[in-house]
């Protein structure tokens, strides 16, 4: 038993996050914003956007709407419409419900986000420094594999977090799924959740898992993950940057330094 008393020797290695600032988390545009305060009033304009959004992520009636949870990141709505949209610098996009993703004039939910957060803090009590990580592509064009897989590169380093990643659900504490959720997938995927211990926590990352995206609702099937597995967090993102992903990781988690993820 080397490993036993070469842990004992060492202690504990994990590290919280953040160690300090970074400039990367903070200044890059991870997301898309509707800027309130800087409306021309010009309904034309807001409607030009919508008309050009490829997945109707912008309503404008009854009320002008950004659903992150469809929006893609093309940025053809601050190109036509800048007075309307703008890019929103920070990779804390995570939310704990799929409501809080719509951004614009809509009903605060500050309530109900604590009653999730309280709950899901509650189920991953146990979870401490030491956390696995089992990940299931549903259907996706390969963009989000390759953000969560720099989550284990030198830059960003999870391992140092004490995450890490199997390849047995039934290691898994907590399950990343990207993807449209295809009809081939369904039940694989349901089997994969089945299998690990509990209390088990679900995470959808990106645009493809939370909505479909581009490619949901065609012969493949499949408009996102949510009507499959049951979704604690929700990460935008086409993809979503491996900082945004490590947000929702650690905002499940009960990690984040304060109450990050909500709006």
């Amino acid at each position: 038993m080397p490993w036993v008393l070469r842990g004992l020797r060492n202690g504990m290695l994990t590290t919280r996050w953040p160690g300090g600032a970074d400039g990367y988390f903070d200044e890059f545009p991870a997301a898309v914003n509707m800027v309130v305060g800087r409306r021309s009033g010009a309904p034309d304009a807001l409607a030009d956007a919508a008309a050009a959004c490829p997945t109707q992520a912008i309503s404008v009636a009854p009320r002008p709407r950004l659903d992150r949870g469809r929006c893609i990141l093309c940025g053809r709505c601050i190109d036509r419409s800048p007075d309307w949209f703008d890019w929103e610098s920070g990779c804390a996009t995570a939310q704990l419900s799929r409501q809080a993703m719509v951004v614009g004039d809509v009903e605060e939910t500050d309530e109900a986000l604590a009653q999730l957060r309280a709950a899901l803090a509650y189920r991953v009590r146990r979870l401490r420094r030491s956390v696995h990580l089992r990940h299931v592509d549903t259907g996706s064009d390969g963009s989000d594999e390759w953000e969560i897989e720099a989550l284990t590169n030198p830059v960003y380093d999870v391992h140092r977090l004490g995450i890490f990643f199997t390849a047995s659900p039934r290691h898994a504490d907590v399950l990343l799924v990207t993807g449209i959720g295809a009809s081939g997938m369904v039940e694989p995927l349901r089997r994969t959740l089945d299998a690990m211990p509990a209390p088990s926590v679900v995470i959808a990352v990106g645009t493809d898992a939370v909505s479909g995206g581009l490619i949901g609702g065609g012969y493949a099937g499949g408009t996102g993950i949510s009507g499959i597995v049951p979704v604690d967090v929700w990460v935008p993102g086409a993809p979503a940057s491996p900082f945004s992903v490590l947000h929702g990781i650690l905002l499940a988690l009960g990690r984040l330094p304060s109450a990050g993820g909500s709006r």
